[in-house]
């Protein structure tokens, strides 16, 4: 559907999907409704079903989407710039304010708990942000390496998979807890086995 749209049709198609998330977040997934969405967007129903034909479900992945995109842009500039060792520090903070500003709530999660975590379109959204979220690891750990700050023999994809299950896990604990201090300890260690490495240069 979003191919075959217009610009002017894109551009109301991601109104409707930001205003559903701004929605979400102020409501449960579960109590808030279409027309709770078509107030909040000033749209129709007949405007909201041109561009969410199934419904209710096909909009919440759109906003499931929405929501995956954010995770990453919200660590931006600093995921995509780990050339430094600071700059590995700065992403780490920014990581660490997110997920404690956020707390025991993830809209994401209770996206999937509502239209079904194992469903191909959900599937695919975790599936996509895992993967360009380790790449971008992947690539700071090579900009290391081309600067000479870690060794050229170590494993990026390797290294990279690891610190994101830790990042994933600190952030599991964080949401049945609410306590941050495992995503800290993962962040702190995964970056400072990083720095370890760099002792093989020497």
């Amino acid at each position: 559907m979003a191919g075959e749209l217009t610009a002017k049709g894109r551009a109301t198609r991601s109104r409707i999907v930001e205003g559903a998330a701004t929605v979400l977040r102020e409501k449960s997934v579960a109590a808030a409704t279409l027309e709770d969405v078509m107030a909040r967007t000033r749209t129709s129903k007949s405007q909201l079903f041109h561009y969410f034909p199934t419904g209710k479900d096909e909009l919440l992945l759109a906003v499931a989407q929405f929501e995956a995109d954010r995770v990453l842009e919200d660590q931006q500039p600093y995921l995509g710039r780990l050339d430094s060792w600071e700059a590995w520090d700065e992403w780490r903070d920014v990581v660490i304010e997110r997920y404690e500003s956020q707390g025991d709530q993830c809209p994401l999660g209770s996206l999937f708990l509502q239209v079904g975590r194992s469903t191909p379109g959900a599937r695919a959204i975790v599936s996509g942000l895992m993967s360009r979220w380790q790449e971008s690891l992947e690539a700071g750990i090579r900009a290391l390496q081309a600067a000479d700050l870690v060794p050229g023999g170590i494993d990026a994809g390797l290294r990279a998979a690891a610190l994101l299950a830790g990042v994933q896990g600190g952030v599991s604990i964080l949401l049945s807890t609410g306590r941050s201090d495992h995503l800290r300890a993962a962040l702190d260690q995964g970056i400072a086995d990083l720095r370890g490495t760099a002792h093989a240069l020497t």
